[in-house]
Parts: C-alpha cells; sequence; structure tokens
C-alpha cells in the first residue's frame, strides 16, 4: 500500500471519530503538538527503529505524551504501533491537520520574501488571498535572503515564483539556448 494512502486513511478515520465527538480543536492540536515532536531525532530513530519492540514503542509515546492529548489521539497512535505503521504518524499528523483546515474553511498561504514585509502590505495580500479564494487565511511568512528580492507566494497548491533569483534563472537559460545554437 502506497505511503499517502496509508497516512490519509488513519487520519480520516480519527478525523471522523474527532468530529463526531465534538473534539476536533483538541485532537488538531494533539496533531500539531505530535507533529513537532516527530521532528526531534531521537524520536525520529524511536518510529523507524525496527529494534524496538512494538510494546516498548507504545509505552514510550504513551509516557511523552501522557496527560497532554485525547484518548482518541492514544487509541490511534496504540493502532498505529501494533499494526506497524509509526513511521507514519508524521505524515497522518500532516494530512489530519490539513483536513482540519479545509474543514474549517481556512487556507494556508506562504508569503517568502528576502526582507520583512510591512505589516501593511502582509494585511493587503491576507485580504487579496482571502477574496479571491473565498476563504479564511492562515498567514505565515518567512524571509529568504538567497531570493535577492521579489516574493514566493504559496496559497495551498498555487505557486507564484517572482523572486529575482528565479528571473535570473530564466535569463541565465536562454543565455545558455543561445549559445548552444551558434
Amino acid at each position: 500500500m502506497n505511503d499517502s494512502k496509508i497516512s490519509v486513511r488513519y487520519s480520516r478515520a480519527l478525523f471522523q471519530s474527532a468530529v463526531e465527538k465534538n473534539i476536533l480543536d483538541k485532537v488538531n492540536n494533539d496533531m500539531l503538538f505530535l507533529s513537532e515532536i516527530c521532528r526531534i531525532p531521537e524520536m525520529k530513530v524511536l518510529l523507524h527503529s525496527p529494534i524496538i519492540a512494538p510494546s516498548k514503542k507504545a509505552a514510550i509515546l504513551h509516557k511523552m505524551l501522557e496527560g497532554n492529548v485525547e484518548k482518541i489521539t492514544f487509541s490511534l497512535l496504540d493502532l498505529i504501533v501494533k499494526n506497524g505503521r509509526e513511521i507514519f504518524i508524521p505524515a497522518i499528523a500532516r494530512v489530519f491537520i490539513h483536513e482540519t483546515q479545509t474543514y474549517k474553511g481556512i487556507t494556508k498561504s506562504i508569503l517568502t520574501t528576502a526582507v520583512k514585509v510591512d505589516p501593511k502590505v502582509k494585511k493587503q495580500i491576507t485580504e487579496m488571498i482571502s477574496e479571491i479564494f473565498k476563504t479564511k487565511v492562515e498567514f505565515e511568512e518567512n524571509i529568504d535572503t538567497d531570493i535577492i528580492g521579489g516574493f514566493i507566494l504559496r496559497v495551498d497548491d498555487n505557486y507564484i515564483d517572482a523572486s529575482i533569483r528565479n528571473k535570473l534563472r530564466k535569463i541565465s537559460k536562454e543565455f545558455k539556448g543561445i549559445a548552444l545554437v551558434q
């Protein structure tokens, strides 16, 4: 079975249960928390280790998360570990978070610029995205000096690269193409 299907199936089952039990926000917070924990190198080792017994993995997860997550989240984690799918926990969390945002009508937008953007400009961009996509906007700003200038805007699966770096790359390709022709 393909990785994405596994992640989608587990996250959808949890999502549906959370909606039915009216605890979607709490479980979404659990998934955000799990997502952060899974970035820790030791956690990655734990999840990918074939040497550590599933019962030991489950016990470690319970000890780490005790008092911080809902029962339903523990149930899912137990099932995932029992089925030997613990390496998919980060992907399951990511899919769940995305489904929750979609369910709530939230669009994640990421603006990457070379320098910090003025708050007024950020507000205008957020309003524009909200108007075009008819959705609430969760706005994230990244600073990447490597793009030299301009911006890169990602709204869900839409991507606009108006960076100087990208324009220089295009010009370079054109020059290489001209040099090959002559």
